[in-house]
């Protein structure tokens, strides 16, 4: 078959689709991998793993109708021309959009996976009335392209609760995934550092990943354990809820953590004692599916996507989502019984091993699809 795979983030075909990519060449298909912003790496990427790249426009942060409009007409033009056989979209606005191009094209099969409920779905305090508008409009495209889907997978229980209370799409079109998973060949156990005690964020600037709370709860510690370390991680992003950089700089200016922006992970999760993710909301985060890889301890918050990851005294801890001191209290205990760190990172990649394997869980995502 022919399989249109249509993201919003090219290096994402690689980074997060890449294993699943190469298992549907090995098994015959031809794939189209559809982003708004190939360059010369993805497309070399692509092309290794037996993969077809194909540019196409869209503001992935942007809110412009006009915008999304041209972009879903683009997607029907390309979809129409190239006739496959089934699309497969992830991320909202391709899942929105993509879909809406797949039915207009004639594409038999269409399928979507949902990773995340997005800052459109993330409640804020005080949020105001742009926040609700956009609320209220994505949730209508969801309505709208929900009803021409074939099946919507997604990641968590939580989020197949929401969008079903929502009514935006129907129980029986709906599958659970869990995780995308991680290569845990790539992603091999390797011994925490403890010397000294080193917290590790990893991911976007943005305000809904709890950021803030990091930083903040940071400052508590360091009032009482200023040899404590803290790596941040994560680039700026076009997302509404995006931090600007300044603020980034501030904290290292302040000496609060040591900030490399975006870059390769790897060698960073090699520094870290200790994983911390406190996010508002997830899909199932890639980042701290790393983490068990690699056998850190996870703190993360108890909401939808992250409790997932963790199973609390164990392998690490959830604490409620806002709460910078509680958080600062989790993070203290680490500091304070640096003997626990390796046993709960054992435990850790204990978890990667059963539940987020990336072979297993595109296995499962291929039956999930029928393909």
């Amino acid at each position: 078959m022919k399989i249109a795979v249509i993201s919003s983030f090219a290096r994402s075909l690689l980074n997060f689709r890449g294993p699943l990519i190469a298992e549907m060449v090995k098994h015959g298909h031809e794939v189209l991998a559809l982003a708004p912003d190939h360059d010369d790496a993805t497309r070399s990427g692509l092309a290794k793993l037996g993969a077809r790249p194909i540019d196409y426009r869209l503001s992935r942060g942007g809110t412009n109708p006009l915008q999304d409009i041209a972009a879903l007409l683009e997607l029907y033009r390309i979809l129409r021309k190239h006739r496959p056989d089934v699309s497969f979209a992830y991320f909202v606005k391709p899942v929105i959009y993509g879909t809406l191009a797949a039915r207009l094209a004639g594409v038999k099969r269409r399928y979507a996976m949902i990773e995340g409920m997005g800052f459109a779905f993330t409640s804020s305090e005080g949020q105001g009335w742009r926040h609700k508008a956009l609320q209220a409009i994505v949730t209508g495209l969801f309505r709208l392209s929900l009803t021409f889907a074939t099946k919507l997978v997604l990641l968590n229980p939580d989020d197949r609760n929401e969008f079903l209370d929502r009514r935006l799409v129907r129980a029986n079109k709906t599958a659970l995934l869990g995780g995308i998973g991680v290569d845990l060949d790539e992603w091999r156990y390797r011994t925490p550092t403890t010397d000294p005690i080193t917290f590790l964020f990893v991911g976007r600037l943005l305000r809904d990943k709890g950021v803030e709370d990091y930083i903040a709860a940071a400052r508590l510690i360091k009032k009482t354990h200023p040899a404590a370390k803290f790596l941040l991680v994560g680039g700026h992003d076009l997302n509404p809820a995006a931090l600007p950089l300044s603020l980034a700089e501030s904290w290292v200016a302040e000496g609060l953590v040591e900030w490399p922006g975006h870059v390769p992970v790897q060698a960073w999760f090699a520094r870290a004692s200790v994983f911390v993710l406190p996010s508002y909301r997830e899909g199932v985060p890639r980042s701290t599916q790393e983490a068990l890889a690699v056998g850190l301890p996870v703190i993360t918050t108890d909401v939808p996507g992250c409790r997932e990851t963790v199973v609390d005294g164990v392998n690490g801890m959830l604490v409620p989502v806002r709460n910078p001191e509680a958080l600062a209290e989790a993070m203290r205990f680490f500091v304070e019984n640096s003997e626990r760190i390796v046993p709960m990172g054992i435990e850790s990649r204990k978890m990667a091993c059963e539940r987020f394997d990336v072979h297993r869980q595109n296995q499962k995502l291929l039956q999930l699809t029928d393909l």
